[in-house]
């Protein structure tokens, strides 16, 4: 597979919400390959946060599979302008994506990856949150009712970078821009902790 349609296979991966088995190399610690997902373990957090899944922030009525229904990645060569344009057009549905209002002021508790914004080498002060691993590093950016800027009360510590955490805190429905992607979400991170459940199989 070239490397445009590969950059195209993993964006199609993560808009159907599942583990991009086309990515499969391992690219990190702990064993997580590109594109894993972390279980939950439907418990309230300390302190009473509700556990929500990334699903939880997707509107039930938003389909974003109909835009790729006559993608057909055969077609697509790396020369080919076709595939710059499907990618522009990706980003931009990823990026006006639908948010989910109820969420707004909500304490809530949620696992994901952390990729850091803002960062002095020992501590991390700002990051996105993201739902599996490699998002906006290894692959592109995933839609942004996926990404969840943090702001931790605290900042944590930079060895967290990358890896898996639990984040309580307070949610808000607000988009955010960066570099790195564009988010729906920001989340006042009360405490930020290392996730601690065993690998999804």
């Amino acid at each position: 597979m070239n490397s445009m349609k590969w950059v195209i296979a993993a964006v199609v991966g993560t808009l159907v919400l599942a583990p991009l088995p086309v990515l499969a190399q391992k690219a990190g610690q702990d064993g997580y390959q590109v594109g894993q997902r972390l279980g939950q373990t439907g418990k309230a957090g300390a302190g009473r946060f509700r556990e929500i899944s990334w699903d939880d922030l997707i509107p039930a009525d938003w389909n974003p599979e109909k835009f790729f229904l006559d993608l057909n990645l055969n077609d697509l060569q790396d020369n080919d302008p076709r595939a710059a344009e499907v990618m522009q057009k990706i980003r931009e549905e990823w990026d006006r994506a639908p948010l989910v209002q109820r969420f707004n002021g909500e304490r809530i508790r949620i696992p994901g990856f952390i990729v850091p914004l803002e960062t002095d080498g020992k501590t991390i002060r700002e990051f996105l949150l993201v739902p599996y691993f490699g998002a906006c590093v290894h692959v592109p950016p995933p839609p942004a009712n996926q990404l969840i800027h943090v702001m931790p009360d605290k900042p944590v510590s930079a060895k967290l970078d990358m890896l898996p955490v639990w984040v309580n805190g307070v949610l808000n429905v607000a988009r955010f821009e960066s570099d790195l992607g564009n988010a729906g979400y920001q989340l006042r991170a009360i405490t930020v902790e290392e996730y601690k459940e065993p690998l999804p199989r």
